[in-house]
């Protein structure tokens, strides 16, 4: 199975811009996340539109952060990113017809429902400042 290495790429991305002294170009950012400009590019645009990131085109142009990381929850990131999700875990139909597997289904809904709850309630007691230790 296939991860989503979003979030983690994300802040990697974003505590390398707090460090510069200007923008990064997109392929300055692939490189860093050992990707390509084009990825780099649609993740950010998450971002800029959550008001995170600016991007500016041309030459001495790249992205920047617009918000101090004290200021940007974990939690905030992961939705600009779309909320992606957690598990790959699901039911099998929808809405079945036999009682027992509604059962079940209503058991793994609650189950990933509370799991999801507890994930997005420990992202948003984190900023991405607080990821590092400065001094």
């Amino acid at each position: 199975m296939r991860t989503d290495s979003r979030l983690s790429r994300v802040l990697h991305a974003l505590l390398h811009l707090d460090e510069m002294d200007g923008p990064a170009t997109s392929e300055q950012i692939a490189q860093m996340l050992q990707t390509n400009s084009a990825v780099v590019r649609r993740m950010m645009s998450g971002l800029r539109e959550a008001g995170f990131v600016a991007s500016v085109k041309g030459h001495g142009g790249g992205w920047s952060l617009q918000k101090p990381l004290t200021e940007i929850t974990l939690l905030a990131i992961y939705q600009a990113l779309g909320t992606p999700h957690l598990f790959a875990i699901g039911n099998d139909e929808e809405a079945p017809k036999c009682l027992l597997a509604r059962a079940a289904n209503d058991a793994t809904r609650q189950a990933l429902s509370e799991a999801q709850a507890k994930f997005e309630k420990s992202l948003s007691e984190k900023t991405v400042a607080q990821l590092v230790k400065h001094g």
